[in-house]
């Protein structure tokens, strides 16, 4: 792509940067991750300050369509996850459907005794022990939600079941479990030590917390399920209709 600007136009400099920016960021190698020229080559290529160059830089920033890194340049930002709360299907099933190829960076599974917030969910007793299962996922090139669930015993699994397929898919078919319902509680938090190794981000990072509890078609519990996802890399989307 050529950079070049009018510096005889009546469109101020820095909004001719800005559109050049825009134009540069729609190409294959940006959306790719590829660094964006620093601001002393841009303003050395287009003949004009670097204060000029700044000011288109920062508004793209603002609008979130750049990140900037200290040492590391400016690069097209990510185009985050997106979820929406009146149609929810498993982490699978939604990546599947945006069409985003999604990795397990990690996968284990245990059995562990329930606490009394999980007793109560659960309508169980304190102590009961039931599968746990913890994964870290995201696109091939990242890992941006850790996620662990809990599972009512009800549902009867073993732990040898192939935890790799969509989840809800799997239940169904292998279970005759069907997930009908899921009450959702979303907030921000801080990642510390544990989650930001997994999401490969600095502690203190944010992220936002989704838990999701999960019941049959009669009502009854059969996941608990909490996610952490980086801050930059989801987007959660309200319908409503009145």
């Amino acid at each position: 792509m050529k950079l070049s600007i009018d510096h005889k136009s009546p469109v101020p400099l820095h909004a001719q940067v800005e559109g050049l920016l825009r134009e540069m960021i729609q190409e294959e190698e940006y959306r790719n991750g590829k660094i964006l020229p620093s601001e002393v080559e841009l303003a050395k290529k287009l003949a004009i300050s670097r204060s000029t160059v700044r000011q288109a830089i920062k508004k793209l920033v603002f609008e979130g369509l750049l990140i900037r890194k200290k040492r590391a340049g400016t690069k097209v930002a990510p185009k985050p996850v997106s979820s929406k709360s009146n149609n929810w299907l498993s982490f699978s099933q939604e990546m599947k459907l945006r069409g985003i190829p999604i990795k397990n960076f990690e996968l284990h599974l245990s059995w562990v005794a329930v606490d009394d917030d999980l007793a109560k969910f659960f309508e169980i007793k304190k102590g009961v022990k039931v599968l746990k299962m913890e994964r870290v996922r995201g696109k091939p090139n990242e890992p941006f939600v850790y996620f662990t669930s809990y599972f009512h015993p009800r549902v009867e699994l073993t732990g040898d079941e192939d935890f790799t397929r969509p989840l809800y898919e799997m239940l169904e078919k292998e279970k005759s479990v069907i997930a009908a319902i899921s009450k959702e509680e979303i907030s921000a938090t801080a990642a510390d030590d544990f989650i930001a190794n997994r999401l490969e981000i600095p502690e203190g990072s944010p992220v936002l917390l989704r838990r999701r509890f999960v019941f049959d078609q009669g009502e009854r519990p059969i996941e608990y399920n909490i996610g952490y996802y980086k801050a930059d890399s989801f987007l959660y989307t309200i319908e409503s209709t009145r």
